[in-house]
């Protein structure tokens, strides 16, 4: 057989895996290029290249909508047997963390999507964000929640990097701590909390904490836990830390599937799951309170994020 056989046009023009994570958008929503682009973290040049492949595979459908042009999976348009190769391809694939990160970005790109029904929101709704931003700035949300923390609250930034949590908390509550090993970061931290009399900037390991037991009501770990080789004993370190009924924020990445990461970054550990992070808990004597995964940027690169709030036992 040639590669004139359908069968064959639709293996082939799937060689490539990504071709089959647009596929897997595209027969649940119609997209345009640059929303497919985000939804999957590759360049508009990428999407291009590939959609042309399924396009003159017959796999996907294209029309236009202004200035935009819309693809979708088209089913229909394939021949009996070109059709029963692709729902092979399909059973195939399965789910994995890529996929749901995939799906986080997709529901993203869609929200961003601009509405149009009546009345001044109506009008400026798919602006409004914009329109907001302008007229207020885009600190003003996060500084309001934030207003919500305790105000006697001591809180640690543990493995505080350049001090960029500790900033953001610092007006809010009655002391924090910003503790790292690294002096490179230390300094930056020192010169970006320079001034806030309520920050106590101070050099340690996470695995044997330059704090008393019991002294903070709360400790963040952000970005942290998928470098470290132990990451229980790092948890069992801060719950020590912990007043009576102190927790433990947790900001990592989800369970992905960037094998790369461990070379190219250090990691120790390709994210958690939610079931990773109750079982981390539970051997530092910590019960995982929530587990939420975190909206992701349109524009991110990055596997997707949660944050989990552990308390003590």
């Amino acid at each position: 057989m040639t590669l004139e056989n359908p069968v064959f046009t639709v293996l082939a023009s799937l060689a490539d895996p990504q071709r089959a994570r647009m596929l897997r958008l595209l027969q649940r929503e119609e997209l345009a290029v640059g929303e497919l682009a985000s939804a999957l973290q590759l360049a508009q040049s990428t999407m291009s290249r590939h959609l042309k492949a399924l396009f003159d595979a017959g796999l996907v459908v294209k029309r236009a909508e202004g200035t935009a042009t819309l693809y979708r999976v088209s089913r229909e348009a394939l021949s009996p047997d070109a059709r029963a190769a692709w729902e092979l391809v399909q059973k195939s694939i399965g789910e994995s963390a890529t996929h749901a990160g995939d799906d986080l970005r997709l529901a993203e790109v869609l929200a961003a999507r601009h509405p149009d029904p009546k009345g001044f929101f109506g009008r400026v709704g798919g602006e409004w964000s914009d329109l907001r931003r302008g007229l207020f700035g885009e600190r003003f949300l996060a500084e309001a929640l934030l207003a919500l923390l305790p105000r006697h609250w001591t809180v640690a930034d543990l493995g505080c990097g350049t001090g960029e949590i500790a900033a953001e908390i610092a007006p809010f509550v009655r002391r924090v701590v910003a503790i790292d090993r690294e002096p490179l970061m230390l300094e930056a931290a020192r010169k970006r909390l320079r001034g806030m009399a309520e920050v106590e900037v101070r050099k340690g390991e996470l695995l044997d904490l330059p704090a008393k037991a019991g002294e903070f009501d709360a400790a963040v770990l952000s970005l942290v836990l998928h470098h470290m080789r132990e990451p229980v004993a790092v948890l069992a370190e801060a719950r020590r830390t912990l007043a009576k009924d102190g927790i433990v924020l947790v900001i990592d990445m989800v369970r992905h599937e960037r094998a790369e990461y461990r070379t190219t970054m250090g990691h120790e550990h390709l994210g958690f799951s939610e079931q990773d992070v109750v079982g981390l808990a539970s051997g530092a004597q910590l019960v995982l309170e929530s587990y939420r995964t975190l909206r992701p940027a349109i524009d991110a690169r990055g596997p997707g994020l949660f944050a989990a709030r552990l308390a003590k036992r």
